[in-house]
């Protein structure tokens, strides 16, 4: 049997018609492919910057500080912290102090901050800026934190002995901070 030229033409164009539905699945099959990889390369890609962001959230130093029983408590909500060393501005000729608990007594400074404000009026009030330097830990790593704390003082004048000062408050002025810092913090205090 031989073919006509009509089948022979309808022979061609249907293989030419599947030709064209292989190639069509194919490029079909490739892009889904891509489209699959390019789908686990973007998930794998906001996985890293979630996993980034939360151990910057982790790691970051939140000091808080608060006043009971008359000195000052300090902590971390995230982090335990292990040693703290507290600076006073060193005009005032205040050691360095490293509490076994993170906390300032005002006891360390009342003395000293009553003399250089001597000659004043009885009744003032003023803040005392001090920085706090923390370690703590983030997983198994060690961290370390600075922190500069302004510790709200007043004073009233006694009957007999001069004046006595109280703490009414503290508050984290800035994050980090240095020893220059709190110097320049005190100078501006003396001169209001």
């Amino acid at each position: 049997m031989s073919e006509t030229p009509d089948q022979a033409a309808t022979r061609r164009r249907w293989i030419t018609l599947a030709e064209v539905v292989a190639v069509s699945g194919v490029i079909i099959g490739a892009l889904t492919l891509w489209m699959n990889w390019s789908d686990r390369r973007d998930d794998a890609r906001e996985k890293a910057v979630a996993s980034a962001t939360a151990f910057a959230a982790e790691a970051r130093f939140a000091l808080r500080a608060v006043v009971e029983d008359g000195e000052v408590r300090l902590s971390d909500p995230i982090h335990e912290l292990l040693e703290t060393s507290i600076t006073f501005p060193a005009s005032l000729g205040i050691e360095q102090r490293s509490p076994a608990t993170p906390r300032i007594e005002k006891d360390w400074f009342a003395g000293q901050v009553l003399k250089a404000t001597d000659g004043a009026s009885d009744e003032r009030e003023g803040r005392l800026p001090v920085l706090v330097t923390a370690s703590y830990r983030v997983g198994n790593a060690g961290r370390q934190g600075r922190a500069i704390v302004d510790i709200v003082w007043r004073t009233k004048g006694r009957l007999i002995g001069g004046r006595d000062l109280t703490v009414v408050a503290a508050r984290v002025r800035e994050q980090g901070g240095d020893a220059k810092r709190i110097e320049a913090l005190w100078a501006a205090e003396l001169k209001r």
